[in-house]
């Protein structure tokens, strides 16, 4: 017997027991975590088989769009109508909303048939940062409310208090070049950069590799490109590779400037 309600505190080590299957938490070595925030900014919901937590569904909200960060199901509970269930408590149909799906063919199917469509591929890159050409600029240190618009105008919609958030969390820094920005995590001897962007594609790659060139002693970095972001090419060809790929869907129109953004690969 299946069934879906809001995620309680009691619920979250549940919760995360399925996250673990999954290697969800590889890139958040300590908490507070993404979960951690989505149970206290998003909707985070968990589905249970009889009295255990047999997957989980969370949303963050950009001022009117929802993205779905999350959508997990253990492996012995799929197809089982628990996924379907979790996505149809969380994501109205009426409502712009966006996700990242994995490469599961089941989970394209299930969120077509929810009126989403695939709009790009979204590819999880990695590589050695000495091989990227040097940055003549020097991006400045900012706070996350002087990003807060370029944010908005690249993500699909204002989410002031999840930069805020991530932005306290250490080795965490927000920087700004131009009317480009970017937010980049130091852990684990690795550069996280995510989220990030510009008002043109100019400004979104001129930010992007100033951070690179700022941070080139982390030695290695990790970001999430859609397939139209001209940054792709110039990484690949700089000895990064293609870690994992995810397919970018979108429920209403195109809310996400693909070639001028660089979406975290947790926060959306």
């Amino acid at each position: 017997m299946y069934s879906v309600r809001q995620a309680s505190a009691a619920d979250l080590a549940g919760v995360r027991a399925v996250a673990n299957r999954f290697g969800n938490l590889s890139g958040w070595p300590q908490r507070p975590d993404y979960l951690d925030r989505e149970m206290a900014n998003g909707r985070l919901h968990a589905g249970f088989a009889g009295d255990a937590v047999a997957g989980f569904g969370a949303t963050f909200a950009r001022g009117g769009l929802l993205h779905l960060a999350d959508l997990f199901v253990l492996p012995e509970h799929q197809s089982s109508g628990l996924g379907r269930s979790l996505l149809e408590s969380l994501l109205p149909r009426d409502a712009p909303r966006v996700t990242f799906a994995s490469s599961d063919p089941r989970a394209l199917a299930l969120y077509v048939r929810q009126g989403m469509r695939p709009v790009s591929p979204l590819l999880y890159l990695r590589g050695p940062l000495d091989a990227l050409p040097g940055h003549g600029s020097r991006p400045a240190a900012v706070t996350p409310t002087e990003i807060a618009g370029l944010d908005a105008d690249v993500s699909g919609g204002r989410r002031a208090a999840d930069l805020a958030w991530y932005a306290g969390l250490p080795g965490v820094s927000a920087y700004r070049l131009g009317d480009g920005y970017a937010m980049a995590r130091e852990s684990g001897g690795v550069l996280l950069v995510g989220p990030a962007g510009g008002r043109t594609t100019q400004a979104c790659a001129d930010a992007v590799l100033a951070v690179l060139a700022r941070h080139r002693a982390a030695g290695a970095a990790r970001l999430c490109v859609f397939g139209p972001n001209p940054l792709l090419p110039l990484l690949l060809a700089a000895r990064f590779t293609i870690a994992d790929l995810d397919q970018f869907l979108s429920g209403d129109g195109d809310p996400v400037a693909l070639d001028r953004y660089l979406p975290h690969p947790d926060l959306g």
